[in-house]
């Protein structure tokens, strides 16, 4: 499309001990709440002994799921995954009032949201690392927010699946962070229409419309469609979003044993405010300016468009055996005008300017034949597959990019002076399978060989890598009923464009995870608690080394490293029949190991203005009684410090910090009657000030402020 618009392990046994206490406390306090006399009600969802939950979340208004593929492909419960794993639930999202995936992150165990490129120019990150991929029903798809990535509509989702760690052999190339699989909503069996409108503080206001039904009168074929539209201003003045969205999907049961999904789906969204934060002083502290104050300009501009189209097969096989088809294509028009506050030059305070655009084309195709085998008397499972990703992205140059504009001028006049494209293709084939070694005893292996080809259509920066082997391999033994233990290892590789003395790119990095923990899982799967040891070793890291008669301006080689360690809590699910918990603690120290083009970086943290350590906690209460109708909720976010070492302008060093700080939101619910449901929710209720985002440099602004105390009230009504 042309545009015209413009290095210590700390796996220590008395943790581990500490967790099977714990676990085994959850297993006595869960024996009391599901006496053995028959299920426990759990609002829609019956819980048994066998477990009733599924895949899929909504309307089992629970905070947990029955099975995830996100991991290995296979289809496996929390407690059989050797991995650390968050869902967050079609009820959780709903409880919480999200409407994009930045809410799902901020509120995910062991992931932060981060604004240091701007406060519309998000990026996240688990376990110390950027997570540079985002799947969509197990199709990944390349994301970087800060140049071109969107942030998904919740409307659209049935739920969001999250695996920390090394996910290659799901992903195929990315860093050792984590995978965020957003699983699409699909038609439902019944007719059901749902009306909701919203409207909070700054003029936040929310419309949307949900609704499914068959579409012939055996059932056979079902539709659904969902729009959304948000118009919402901001504590900062002058600023706007808007948000649209437009998603329709039809099943289509083609045969007893085959199905087929066809889905489109359009989202656009806007901004004036996703470039500049606010500057600190040139000795540099902060400035503590109001929360209310603007860096920006009104003629900014961030406006993007999303359009995807997907599809699905599913086919049923002998033996319990099942065929999987799924391809998904997405284009992506993006347009950016911005600016920010700086000091480039002489210290002087003015504004840098700058207009981009973006095409950005991305497909993806993965199959894969699933199903049981027979070997030395037991019974096992086996994966096959291949997938293919096509990344294309061709960038818009314009001028002025001005570092020195005067900061009360207007807006430039922007002329497009150049184009830019790149091509990345990934080919992968891989395989997964689960060995019942003993009855208490599996063993999950799995690898992946991928050919990667990266080509710039406008340089000499080609690159190929060719038959990378991608391993995954977890052991789980199960200790009772409820409890199980496991170690695993999983990795995944990322391609670079350094190059070494003889000119051709250095080899890729390499993510290796190593994980060890305890799991248990209480009242027949609706409550899930984990507690995972984890270090991740990130090898390979192009470094700069000086040589003579490099043949390009620089040349590196592939010897740093990055290692990070800590621990996973986790808990999520019912702890009674009506009282649903969400959360955890997560430590995660991420260090330089080698780095011998910055010898006085190694043993220091790697990215100081992420916080080491983060508690979430989320929950829910349904009355029961004279106020069965009523319902109360609420959640608590705790991180700890960050700090930045800036140079100031007499050239000195100062330390920036945000130190640790707790953020508190609270909800009540009424259900009015069997049609209207009412639901209040007040974010940060002590009206915590608090820089969410810190600058790590005098020369341009980057403090950002958490949102003040607001509230949204959301009515329901659903027939």
């Amino acid at each position: 499309m042309s545009v015209q618009h413009q290095g210590n392990t700390i796996f220590a046994p008395s943790l581990m001990a500490l967790a099977i206490c714990l676990a085994s406390s959850h297993a006595a306090f869960a024996a009391e709440v599901a006496p053995s006399s028959g299920p426990i009600e759990l609002g829609a969802t019956q819980v048994s002994g066998e477990g009733q939950l599924g895949e899929t979340t909504e309307g089992t208004q629970s905070y947990t799921t029955g099975a995830m593929k996100t991991a290995t492909k296979l289809p496996l419960t929390l407690r059989e995954t050797p991995q650390a794993v968050t869902v967050v639930t079609r009820q959780r999202m709903d409880d919480q009032a999200m409407t994009s995936i930045n809410d799902v992150v901020a509120a995910t165990p062991g992931l932060f949201l981060n604004f240091s490129n701007g406060p519309g120019r998000q990026s996240y990150t688990a376990r110390g690392f950027d997570i540079d991929n985002l799947m969509y029903d197990g199709i990944p798809s390349g994301y970087n927010g800060v140049n071109v990535g969107a942030q998904p509509n919740l409307a659209m989702f049935d739920r969001v699946e999250v695996v920390r760690g090394a996910t290659g052999l799901v992903t195929g190339a990315g860093n050792p962070s984590a995978a965020i699989n957003l699983i699409r909503k699909r038609p439902l069996d019944e007719q059901k229409v749902t009306l909701t409108g919203a409207a909070g503080t700054w003029d936040n206001y929310r419309g949307e419309l949900d609704a499914s039904s068959p579409l012939n009168d055996s059932g056979t074929w079902r539709g659904r469609v969902v729009t959304s539209y948000r118009d919402a201003n901001s504590f900062i003045d002058n600023v706007g979003d808007y948000h649209g969205l437009f998603y329709a999907v039809t099943e289509a049961d083609l045969s007893e044993n085959t199905s087929l999904t066809l889905g489109f789906s359009n989202q656009k969204d806007k901004t004036n405010y996703f470039w500049g934060s606010s500057m600190v002083g040139q000795d540099g502290h902060h400035l503590n300016l109001s929360r209310a104050y603007n860096p920006g300009t009104r003629w900014e501009n961030k406006d993007q468009e999303i359009n995807t189209v997907f599809t699905e097969l599913r086919q049923q096989l002998a033996n319990d055996w099942k065929l999987q088809v799924n391809a998904n294509y997405a284009e992506q028009n993006a347009l950016f005008s911005g600016s920010y506050q700086s000091r480039w030059t002489n210290n002087t305070l003015a504004r840098t300017v700058y207009q981009s655009a973006a095409d950005e084309n991305q497909a993806g195709l993965d199959a894969f034949v699933s199903g049981p085998f027979q070997a030395l008397g037991r019974s096992h499972e086996l994966v096959v597959g291949a997938s293919r990703r096509v990344y294309d992205l061709t960038t818009y140059s314009y001028s002025p990019y001005d570092m020195n504009w005067p900061l009360t001028a207007g807006k430039p006049d922007f002329v497009h002076t150049a184009n830019g494209r790149e091509v990345t293709t990934q080919d992968g084939v891989y395989v997964t399978t689960r060995l019942s070694l003993a009855d208490p005893l599996k063993l999950i292996l799995g690898a992946r060989l991928d050919w990667y080809d990266y080509d710039n259509h406008d340089g000499d920066g080609d690159y190929k890598v060719t038959r990378n082997l991608t391993r995954y391999a977890g052991l789980i033994y199960d200790l009772d009923d409820h409890h199980s233990v496991y170690a695993s290892y999983s990795d995944i590789f990322t391609p670079q464009t350094a190059k070494d003395t003889a000119g051709t790119p250095v080899r890729p990095i390499v993510g290796k995870n190593y994980e060890v923990g305890i799991k248990g899982e209480y009242l027949g799967g609706a409550l899930n608690a984990s507690v995972a040891l984890f270090r991740v070793d990130q090898q390979n890291r192009a470094v700069d080394v000086v040589v003579q008669n490099c043949p390009q301006a620089s040349c590196a080689e592939a010897s740093g490293e990055i290692r990070s360690q800590g621990i996973d809590f986790e808990l999520q699910g019912a702890l009674t029949e009506h009282w649903q918990v969400g959360g955890g603690y997560t430590y995660a120290r991420t260090h330089v190991i080698k780095d011998q083009s910055k010898p006085q970086s190694v043993n220091k943290q790697f990215d100081t203005d992420t916080p080491e350590h983060l508690f979430k906690l989320t929950t829910r209460y349904n009355f029961q009684g004279p106020l069965e109708k009523l319902r109360v909720g609420g959640n608590i976010s705790w991180q700890s410090r960050m700090y930045n070492d800036l140079t100031v302008a007499d050239g000195s060093r100062y330390r920036l910090k945000q130190g640790a700080y707790a953020v508190t939101d609270l909800m009540a619910g009424y259900q009015v009657n069997q049609h209207l449901d009412l639901q209040l929710n007040a974010n940060n209720i002590f009206d915590r000030t608090y820089y969410e985002t810190i600058a790590n440099s005098v020369d341009y602004g980057g403090d950002s402020y958490g949102a003040p105390r607001n509230m949204m009230l959301t009515a329901k009504y659903s027939f």
